[in-house]
């Protein structure tokens, strides 16, 4: 099925009446309500303003996980629903979703047995959906599992199991299951105003980034699922609206795959200020990370801050042989958290603001959800629709998914994962076959690295791709992996989609400069 931005535009201005959602933001809650609205039956159109997942939901540690330092909190209900929720995402899209090996490195003889009556809870809580069980490792063992951990003063340590996943990819697969399912979404499209009748929401006027066309859309329920943006929808609807949500900014930083020497991860429960930091591995790549630093603006392209950076280095290399500086970063970026703030509070520690979602149906009808994780952005769409049933008085139907298999859902094994291509899952072999129909597709974008011109021309054709920054960031995340590499890819991937798009020189030339500009604020200088 080839998904053009463009048709839907059009079907959307012939067709602006009887929506039954119609659903703004298109991050990883947004694409999960549109999965869910749309499965159920109802008739569903989601808009975004800049591209799927650009904010936050390509930001994220990589973990499908409960949140090991949500249960030294004592919030065991959160934990308990992600970890029933991390075995639901493991089923639906295994493709993406793996099975992590985590290690908690002991260094003095009374962790081993603290944290292990930790993990054996971690176990119990999830239940029927549990990945796997945790087990004590002996010195030795944690050195062969992760040869560069620091072995000096080690005693052994805790192994557990979460689930690793790659964030931007499975947005890019819900926006095709809920398509799948009948709904209709585009990206570049930004709301400018609620309107409403007899007091209640009605339609939202729309703006399309691109063309800088205007359109309307009318429908029964609007669901405000922008994340970090929730406040600037919410005052639309009402103009003395106060803050719900409060941004931590989260870093993490890539360094090449030898600086942890295997395929099993570090958790640090506690470091200095009594953070968690994970070392894991991502794509033949290591995510060191995060941060959480209380901000006062939220802006669609953060930057990390020189004390988030030293912080992270600093850290990491207290449990690694080699200590990664500087120089080794491939690519340092930020995301913004959108935090469901407490009526009461100082705001300074985000580590207290809530981690748990919350929703809010307002005077008018507008239901906005907020706060929430990837792990459990399921569940967070069955409430939100749940609630917006009942809110406009829509027939009730029932949801389905829990079991629904996502968009290239496919069982895939260790060596699998070794070849780049198996994060398409079952769309691997259309990707193949376009290398078929032409050869020059089959050739890599940089002699360094996997990527292929036929992964361009599939984000351009069935992903929805616009932008080079969409697809060197979020379709093959090169900018993910590796910033001054993607900087170098980016002409021949500019040249590609300029011809699939019928795209002239200046808009090529355009995209370049623009991207490199964008590119140059994931470097450390």
């Amino acid at each position: 099925m080839s998904i053009s931005r463009q048709k839907n535009i059009e079907y959307l201005k012939a067709n602006p009446d009887d929506w039954d959602f119609i659903i703004i933001g298109g991050g990883a809650t947004g694409l999960g309500v549109a999965v869910d609205a749309a499965s159920r039956g109802y008739k569903t159109v989601l808009v975004e303003q800049s591209d799927f997942a650009k904010s936050t939901s390509s930001r994220s540690t990589k973990l499908v996980h409960g949140g090991v330092r949500y249960l030294a909190q004592g919030d065991v209900s959160l934990v308990r629903e992600a970890l029933h929720e991390r075995g639901r995402l493991a089923r639906n899209g295994p493709h993406l979703v793996k099975n992590q090996k985590f290690i908690i490195a002991n260094y003095k003889a009374w962790e081993q047995p603290f944290y292990s009556i930790g993990m054996k809870m971690y176990d119990a809580l999830a239940g029927k959906l549990n990945i796997g069980k945790s087990k004590i490792y002996s010195k030795k063992k944690v050195a062969e599992a992760i040869p560069q951990i620091k072995h000096e003063h080690l005693v052994g340590g805790v192994m557990y199991y979460d689930g690793q996943f790659d964030d931007a990819r499975m947005a890019i697969n819900l926006m095709q299951t809920a398509t799948e399912q009948g709904a209709l979404l585009v990206n570049y499209v930004k709301v400018t105003e609620l309107v409403k009748t007899n007091s209640k929401v009605s339609s939202v006027k729309l703006h399309d980034e691109l063309s800088g066309e205007s359109f309307e859309l009318h429908g029964k329920s609007i669901i405000n699922a922008t994340g970090i943006f929730v406040d600037q929808i919410m005052s639309m609807d009402t103009k003395e609206h106060k803050p719900s949500v409060r941004p931590s900014q989260g870093v993490h930083l890539i360094v090449d795959g030898s600086f942890l020497g295997g395929q099993d991860a570090i958790m640090v429960p506690k470091t200095s200020d009594g953070r968690v930091l994970f070392c894991v591995p991502w794509h033949n790549k290591v995510i060191l990370g995060t941060t959480d630093t209380p901000l006062t603006e939220f802006v669609l392209e953060p930057r990390p801050l020189e004390e988030e950076i030293d912080f992270i280095l600093e850290t990491a290399g207290q449990y690694l042989e080699k200590k990664p500086e500087r120089k080794d970063v491939l690519t340092a970026y930020a995301g913004l958290r959108p935090l469901a703030a407490p009526k009461e509070g100082d705001g300074e520690k985000t580590k207290e603001i809530s981690r748990s979602h919350k929703l809010f149906t307002s005077e008018s009808g507008l239901v906005t959800i907020t706060g929430g994780k990837w792990t459990t952005y399921r569940q967070m769409a069955e409430e939100t629709v749940d609630l917006a049933i009942k809110t406009s008085k829509l027939p009730e139907k029932k949801c389905i998914t829990r079991t629904l298999k996502i968009h290239g859902a496919k069982e895939t094994t260790e060596r699998e994962r070794q070849n780049w291509l198996y994060v398409y899952g079952s769309d691997k072999g259309k990707i193949l076959a376009l290398q078929n129909e032409d050869s020059s597709l089959a050739l890599p974008l940089h002699p360094k690295y996997e990527f292929t011109g036929s992964e361009v021309i599939w984000a351009v054709r069935e992903e929805m791709a616009q932008t080079l920054d969409d697809v060197l960031a979020r379709r093959i995340r090169a900018l993910f992996l590796d910033a001054r590499i993607a900087k170098e890819m980016a002409p021949k991937v500019a040249q590609l989609m300029a011809k699939e798009m019928g795209k002239d020189e200046a808009w090529e030339k355009e995209q370049v400069e623009s991207f490199l500009a964008l590119a140059d604020g994931y470097i450390l200088k």
